[in-house]
């Protein structure tokens, strides 16, 4: 485990990947084949999605790459969805995380394709189109996924407070 950073809270690790956690060194074997596939699967469909944005909403090359924004805000959105609600299921899938987060939004999102479009918009003498492309990419992410979080965290506390009692 990494040292503790000095304020003295523990580091932020993801469980999904932690091999320094002996569970999940213990997985590494043929159960860690499941979380393997499970991020495979996720993957292909969720850069299949991506693709199939990119072909139905093609820009020039000097142009405003439209569906990548969208990609990624949405992407974003849904990771943050999904990290406020896994942990308020009584028992989510074990590979529902690495599935659905890492392999599926992780295949969806692309910061790769951001970059190179970036970098297409400068080489187009388009600075201006790239660096609003820029902001609107990494300040909108940041914002979705603290909205998505937020929201989805406040719709389970809701939940929770009309939910009845159970019964004794």
């Amino acid at each position: 485990m990494p040292e503790p950073p000095e304020n003295g809270a523990e580091p932020i690790v993801d469980p999904d990947v932690d091999l320094h956690d002996p569970a999940q060194r213990a997985q590494a074997g043929p159960a860690g084949h499941a979380v393997l596939a499970a991020v495979a699967l996720g993957g292909i469909l969720g850069a299949e999605a991506r693709y199939g944005l990119s072909r139905a909403w093609v820009h020039r090359p000097d142009g405003f790459p439209w569906s990548t924004l969208l990609v990624n805000l949405t992407g974003c959105l849904l990771i943050g969805v999904l990290m406020a609600t896994l942990p308020q299921l009584p028992r989510p899938h074990r590979l529902a995380r690495p599935f659905l987060g890492t392999g599926m939004l992780g295949g969806y999102t692309t910061y790769s394709t951001f970059a190179v479009e970036v970098q297409q918009l400068v080489r187009q003498h388009r600075p201006g189109t790239a660096a609003g492309y820029l902001a609107a990419t990494v300040l909108g992410c940041a914002v979705a996924v603290w909205l998505a979080a937020g929201l989805a965290g406040r719709v389970w506390q809701a939940r929770r407070s009309v939910a009845p009692e159970p019964a004794a």
